[in-house]
């Protein structure tokens, strides 16, 4: 997430939770920006990359699903800070969406690679960002941010997630890579759907204008 209006804030249940207040609040007490801590989403999505591209061992897989989660929590807490603990900046649409797009990307596209199939990968980061595309194209035409869909962007990272945990598993019994291939598949094959049935609620509800 990020510094947003509330009809653009994605839906997000922990949002209301004792421990995202908590730390939102303290955060706000802080030095620390909203836009700093979309940018830090970034960096843990760089290491949850390199460990899926450069290392074979179970536990990297396991600390690799671990920065997904990581990533989710810096998404979750830059709105808040910036919305509930009233830091919000200009520029703050920026670094609500360009983060976004490159953490998708960095760990889509490892995920690609480490499985053998980066052309896999390059897809569904592809279309993990048009899925972003649409949701803001609609936004910019005067409608509501749409985020329904089968694989927006919590079900994407929870299917990443538990692909690395799946494949940490797997590395334990067989040097086979089934875990991640059948989270990308899922990932690509879901942005897909999202895709098209975002495009097509954004079609009807331009034509009730």
């Amino acid at each position: 997430m990020g510094e947003e209006e509330d009809a653009s804030r994605r839906p997000i249940a922990s949002r209301s939770s004792s421990w995202a207040i908590g730390t939102s609040a303290w955060l706000a007490r802080t030095g620390v920006t909203p836009n700093t801590i979309s940018m830090l989403s970034v960096v843990f999505a760089a290491i949850g990359a390199a460990l899926i591209l450069l290392t074979t061992h179970p536990i990297a897989m396991v600390c690799a699903a671990i920065s997904v989660q990581l990533r989710l929590v810096c998404n979750l807490l830059d709105g808040m800070v910036a919305i509930e603990g009233g830091k919000k900046t200009k520029s703050g649409p920026l670094y609500n969406e360009f983060p976004d797009r490159v953490a998708d990307s960095l760990f889509l596209i490892a995920a690609g690679y480490a499985c053998g199939f980066g052309w896999l990968g390059w897809l569904s980061a592809l279309l993990a960002a048009l899925t972003a595309y649409i949701r803001v194209f609609g936004g910019s035409v005067g409608l509501p941010q749409d985020f329904s869909g089968i694989m927006a962007k919590q079900r994407r990272m929870a299917v990443l997630t538990a692909g690395l945990l799946a494949q940490s598993v797997e590395m334990l019994i067989s040097p086979s890579h089934w875990s991640l291939i059948l989270a990308s598949a899922i990932i690509a094959a879901g942005s897909l759907v999202t895709c098209t049935t975002r495009t097509l609620r954004l079609k009807h509800s331009l034509e009730k204008l």
